[in-house]
Order: structure tokens, then C-alpha cells, then sequence
């Protein structure tokens, strides 16, 4: 019987046995300057296999997105779902797992956010996507800066050709590298001012799964105060819609600083396990 004790033992063991090479990818990242690292295989297939088969079939009660930015649906409401969903989204804002894992990537005084703001679970299908951005920069109550993004993917027999793959660009965001989001896969990346990443376009409506967490801190990335929401640009060759971020991400950034408010305060999760 799988539980949240049971998953967080699971990780912990998986990420111990992996240190090696997690530490290797985090240091030398390939394709894009934005430290990150990528784990398979990380629970049981029979664990993953039922964290996959709980989501609620065709996303009926997640928020949907849908903007030029982004068109994915999303759910922190976890207290209407099966249990199991609970136990695995907590198991990775449990202290041991956030300890050992700021440890590895050498992360100081790095905290968990039980009230999933931004995280949680998402789903997409065929046509959905998420364009290239950068996570705003701080929890809902701007006390804290977002440091790591956890990706724990569970739709089964993934492959490139569907879509839905996780992408890091580099720093003019010409050129992704592609991270199949695969079964069973867990991909953890730095969150920072210039930590563009994005979700290509699905081909399929098969439905991606994924199970997202992010840690923060009182310490900036770099020590220097700033703040911005989450960002968006196009991808290559898309001139106008670059252009249109620009803009919108400047209202949205100036409305957001004016006020004081972090965007997306509604989602958060108010049952907190």
C-alpha cells in the first residue's frame, strides 16, 4: 500500500542512490546555462502506474488555462481527489525530501510551500502548450524567492513524437534542449531571472500528467531584491508574439507591483496536508 511515508522512503532512497550523477548534471548543464537534473525511474512502476490512473479522466474539476501564454489545466484542490495524488504532490514538500535535495544541489535554507502556489497538478491534451517563460519570481505572499521547480511526470509510454516535452532554452531563447517527459520521470530545475523553460505543443490527446512542487528561500538567487511575475515570450520566429509579451509582461509586472499582490493567490491549496 502506497502512502506518503512509503513515497517519501522511495525518494529518498532513489535521490541518495543518484547523487553522483545528479550532482554531475547540476554543476555542468548541457544545452542551456539553467542548472537542472533528471532522475528515472524513480518509484515503483505499480506506484507510478497509480498515481497516473487517479488524475480524473479528460481534467473535469482543474482550472484551465487558456491565454496565448499557455493553455494546460491545473489543480492544488487536492482534497476533492483520490488520496494517493495528496501523498505523492506532500511527499516531495516533506522536510527530509527538501533537505536532501537542497543538499545535493548545495541550496541554502531552502523552505517547501504546503500551499502549492503554482504547484500541484497539471494535465494537458492535444493542443495544449505552455510557451517559453520565467516563474514569477516569489511565493504568494512575496516573502520568498522561488529557487527550485520539481517536475514528477506519470503518463505512460511517453515518447518525443507526442509532444508535451519539457524544454530549457538558452539565454536569446533560440534553441531548446528537449527533456521527454517520461514515465516515472522526476526533472528538477533552478528557478531564476533567467531560467526560460517551456512545454512544446501537444500532438496528442493522450493526456500528460504531471505532479509539479517548488521550494523557496528568504535568499535571493543572486543577493540582489527584485520581483517579477511569470513572464512570457514566443518561441523562435514567433516576432509578434515575442512582441506582445514584452507588453504584457510589463503590465502585468507593473499592476502586480503596484498593488502587492501575488497573481494567482485564488489556487493555492487552502487544505494544507
Amino acid at each position: 500500500m502506497y502512502n506518503q511515508d512509503v513515497f517519501v522512503d522511495l525518494i529518498q532512497r532513489k535521490l541518495k542512490e543518484n547523487t553522483d550523477s545528479i550532482s554531475e548534471q547540476w554543476n555542468n548543464p548541457v544545452g542551456t546555462a539553467t542548472k537542472h537534473f533528471v532522475v528515472d525511474d524513480l518509484l515503483p512502476i505499480d506506484a507510478c502506474t497509480a498515481i497516473c490512473e487517479a488524475f480524473p479522466r479528460d481534467g473535469v474539476g482543474f482550472f484551465f488555462l487558456n491565454t496565448f501564454r499557455e493553455r494546460k489545466r491545473t489543480s492544488a484542490n487536492l482534497s476533492a481527489l483520490d488520496p494517493i495524488l495528496t501523498d505523492i504532490t506532500y511527499a516531495f514538500q516533506r522536510q527530509e525530501i527538501v533537505d536532501l535535495v537542497s543538499n545535493i544541489v548545495d541550496f541554502a535554507k531552502i523552505e517547501s510551500d504546503p500551499k502549492l502556489y503554482a504547484g500541484g497538478l497539471s494535465m494537458m491534451f492535444e493542443g495544449d502548450f505552455l510557451n517559453p517563460h520565467i516563474d514569477n519570481s516569489h511565493d504568494s505572499s512575496r516573502g520568498k524567492y522561488r529557487r527550485l521547480n520539481l517536475l514528477y511526470y506519470v503518463s505512460p509510454d511517453w515518447t518525443l513524437d507526442r509532444g508535451g516535452n519539457f524544454e530549457l532554452w538558452n539565454d536569446d531563447r533560440t534553441t531548446p534542449k528537449t527533456i521527454v517527459s517520461r514515465f516515472n520521470r522526476l526533472v528538477v530545475m533552478e528557478t531564476n531571472k533567467t531560467s526560460w523553460h517551456s512545454v512544446s505543443p501537444m500532438k496528442t490527446n493522450h493526456p500528460r500528467r504531471c505532479v509539479s512542487n517548488y521550494y523557496f528561500s528568504k535568499a535571493s538567487p543572486d543577493s540582489t531584491e527584485y520581483f517579477h511575475v511569470t513572464s512570457f515570450s514566443g518561441r523562435p520566429k514567433e516576432t509578434i508574439r515575442r512582441g506582445v509579451g514584452i507588453i504584457d509582461n510589463f503590465l502585468r509586472n507593473a499592476l502586480s507591483k503596484g498593488l502587492k499582490f501575488g497573481r494567482g493567490k485564488h489556487r493555492i491549496n487552502k487544505t494544507q496536508s
